[in-house]
């Protein structure tokens, strides 16, 4: 249908593949392709799933929307452990009133970005076994197709309904798995169920397409077996297959161990970084998606927003041993003092505002080990999965105590902050936000003294979250509506079958 195509519309030689820079990790211009022959060969393929990647990445709707990694964005502002700041960006979507608005700009440059990408996916899948050119080429174009899709339907399945334990049969997302066109008709959503099935489905595809396929170490944005491997982990963790989680998160992390304590401290911004699987690398000539590091980096001058402030709650959980707990530093500047810094994210290079934006690391997939075999009651390989990574950390091995299954999920948020689960994860788990004034023992302002230019010291009140109850004033509580993003508007006015 003409109007849900304003959606789902996809032109590669030109709007869409026009993202793909010339100098986009030594890609041809995606623009030099004539429409007509865009997928006559494996390499003008090549450039349409290039362009594609850069696109998802490097497109802008707003400066607060910098491509794909801002739904990792609002997912970690909308969880518990970043205490936002009143800049711009990312504010409303931390009140919890943003997301749930249909006529959001976010609401649907989300939307946007996943079915734009699944649409150019569709193409490659159902026309690259026509284009001339190697086969084995083809075949690993079609996995990584394959695969990209999945991760779209993943992301959607993790945001739009609650976790198939809730209810199975809920309704979630439309599934497109064919290129559209004028003619094509919108679809009712899918249920959470068959949602996941899709993702699992694709990457069961995916896996053999790219068996023998080796990726050049420099180009970690490229999809080989390991991160297919590393989102069969993710999809079965999150639809509640554990059995079939753990093996697939040992493949993934084959050949990328964890990284050293000095390491972790770099700033999180280079994806030559052994633990790194999968990321999205910048040039100073390809750093459009960088800008997400004026929310993360509170520590470089030349950040713009340093939103991403850390709740002072968070800092009990972790040892003093901990090589964690060098990332937490009192801000010290005048509009600033009072707030927690973690230093994880800072622009690799300040003067150029470039880093490389993670996406899977070996340490996720330990962490998905541990929890499968936990929810499955595998309590010795699950503890020593978990200590694997406590170990590399620093930090005191888990000896027992406690509920063993919320252990995994506090080293998951410890671990993965800043990367875009902690939304996602309260979503598939039936968890809830949990966001507390930062008081004293007394319940009064909680002081701390902070140091000056001149030696002197200054106490001012610690500052945590602003927000502490959902926008209708009641309090946190699992599987909330104000959780799930909305579906944006004009695919509700644009497709009649959405409902149905």
């Amino acid at each position: 249908m003409k109007k849900y195509r304003l959606i789902l519309l996809t032109i590669f030689a030109t709007a869409i593949l026009v993202a793909c820079k010339k100098d986009f990790l030594d890609t041809k211009p995606t623009n030099a392709v004539p429409e007509d022959q865009v997928f006559s060969t494996a390499d003008n393929v090549e450039t349409v799933i290039n362009g594609t990647w850069s696109y998802m990445f490097e497109e802008f709707f707003t400066y607060a929307v910098p491509g794909y990694k801002s739904i990792h964005l609002t997912s970690d502002a909308m969880g518990n452990d970043v205490a936002i700041t009143s800049k711009y960006g990312l504010r409303d979507a931390y009140t919890f009133t943003e997301m749930v608005d249909p006529t959001k700009n976010r609401v649907g440059a989300f939307w946007t970005i996943l079915y734009k990408v699944i649409d150019n996916c569709n193409n490659i899948i159902a026309k690259v076994d026509n284009a001339t050119g190697d086969a084995n080429k083809k075949a690993y174009l079609k996995g990584q197709a394959y695969a990209l899709r999945a991760n779209c339907y993943l992301t959607l399945a993790s945001f739009y309904q609650f976790g198939v334990s809730v209810n199975p049969g809920a309704k979630a997302v439309p599934i497109y798995t064919e290129p559209s066109g004028p003619a094509t008709q919108g679809k009712p959503r899918a249920t959470i169920t068959q949602v996941y099935q899709q993702v699992i489905d694709d990457l069961l595809k995916a896996e053999p397409l790219l068996q023998n396929y080796q990726r050049n170490a420099t180009q970690k944005w490229r999809i080989d077996l390991n991160v297919v491997e590393g989102l069969l982990a993710r999809a079965y963790l999150y639809s509640g297959q554990y059995s079939l989680a753990p093996a697939k998160a040992v493949a993934a992390r084959n050949g990328y161990p964890l990284m050293s304590g000095d390491d972790y401290n770099k700033g999180f911004n280079d994806i030559s970084n052994a633990e790194w699987i999968w990321g999205h690398a910048q040039t100073p000539n390809q750093s459009n998606a960088s800008y997400n590091f004026n929310f993360l980096d509170v520590s470089s001058p030349v950040s713009y927003y340093y939103s991403f402030m850390a709740d002072p709650y968070f800092k009990s959980h972790f040892d003093n041993s901990d090589v964690r707990t060098r990332l937490f530093d009192w801000d010290t500047l005048p509009s600033q003092e009072g707030f927690l810094r973690y230093k994880k994210f800072r622009f690799r290079d300040p003067g150029a505002m470039v880093g490389d934006l993670v996406l899977m690391r070996s340490a996720e997939m330990y962490l998905v080990e541990a929890e499968a075999y936990a929810r499955s009651s595998n309590t010795g390989k699950a503890i020593t999965a978990l200590n694997t990574l406590r170990v590399a950390r620093n930090a005191a091995p888990y000896a027992g105590g406690g509920n063993l299954v919320d252990t995994i999920m506090l080293e998951r948020r410890k671990e993965l902050w800043g990367e875009g689960f902690s939304l996602s994860d309260i979503i598939r788990t039936g968890g809830t936000v949990v966001r507390k004034a930062f008081l004293s023992y007394q319940n009064t302002d909680s002081l701390i003294s902070v140091p000056r230019a001149d030696g002197t010291f200054k106490v001012v009140k610690a500052r945590g979250h602003r927000t502490l109850k959902f926008p209708d004033k009641s309090a946190f509580q699992p599987n909330s509506p104000y959780y799930l993003f909305a579906i944006p508007v004009t695919e509700q006015q644009n497709n009649p079958n959405l409902n149905n």
